[in-house]
């Protein structure tokens, strides 16, 4: 997953990010209200994490800018304001879950996993799609109840795939998504095209159907229809 930290102390915010790096995945962390919308005005997120008192403003500011762009991004929100009226305030705004200070970071991390699941799954731990089977939990994708042996990322970018199935995905949106900021650090997106084609080829060895398709000029999409019964 994508996520995106927005915490103004720098030791639980390097703590946080260093255990939710460790479990593979992407996680970006800003200190103010600015840069996280200036983040989210730029890049798509899986997950936000948000404190509601920041350095340069409240943290609600962002939340609502994020509403504004009506993208599938979960939001938790993290602080020591633990009132009853301030999470209430904050699920109304469009916050998914409230998660007061101090907290234990795998509950957050359970936390995380089920709002993922909800988002993209209804809920499920698996996703069923004709004859692909995803479980996000143990990082599995079966094609005609065959394992897939993917590598991690073949795997992040199938779940990013099938998260905005039937929409057009940029190379780039891709890129950032999948590989994080270090993505610019290359000449060209050619690394996208060759996980592209890899994971189409081992799901195609499993009898798969091609569903990611080339949209040329502009990147990829998983392209989900239902196949004759």
């Amino acid at each position: 997953m994508k996520i995106l930290l927005v915490e103004d102390d720098q030791e639980l915010a390097r703590s946080l990010k260093a255990f939710l790096m460790d479990a593979e995945n992407i996680c970006e962390h800003v200190t103010g209200v600015m840069e996280a919308t200036s983040r989210i005005d730029l890049y798509d997120y899986d997950i936000l994490l948000l404190d509601i008192k920041l350095e340069d403003g409240n943290g609600i500011e962002v939340l609502k800018e994020l509403k504004k762009k009506n993208v599938n991004t979960g939001v938790i929100i993290l602080s020591a304001k633990n009132e009853i009226n301030d999470r209430v305030y904050g699920l109304l705004t469009g916050a998914d879950d409230y998660l007061p200070k101090p907290f234990n970071f795998t509950e957050l991390s359970a936390r995380i996993t089920s709002l993922f699941r909800r988002m993209n799954f209804n809920g499920s731990s698996d996703l069923l799609l004709n004859e692909l089977k995803i479980n996000p939990v143990k990082y599995t994708v079966k094609v005609n109840d065959e394992l897939l042996f993917l590598t991690r990322k073949e795997f992040d970018l199938i779940l990013y795939l099938l998260s905005n199935r039937n929409r057009v995905l940029s190379k780039e949106s891709i890129a950032t998504h999948v590989w994080g900021d270090n993505y610019d650090l290359v000449d060209s997106f050619d690394f996208v095209y060759n996980h592209i084609k890899n994971l189409r080829r081992k799901i195609k060895e499993k009898g798969g159907n091609d569903y990611i398709k080339t949209i040329y000029g502009i990147g990829y999409k998983f392209e989900l229809y239902e196949t004759p019964k």
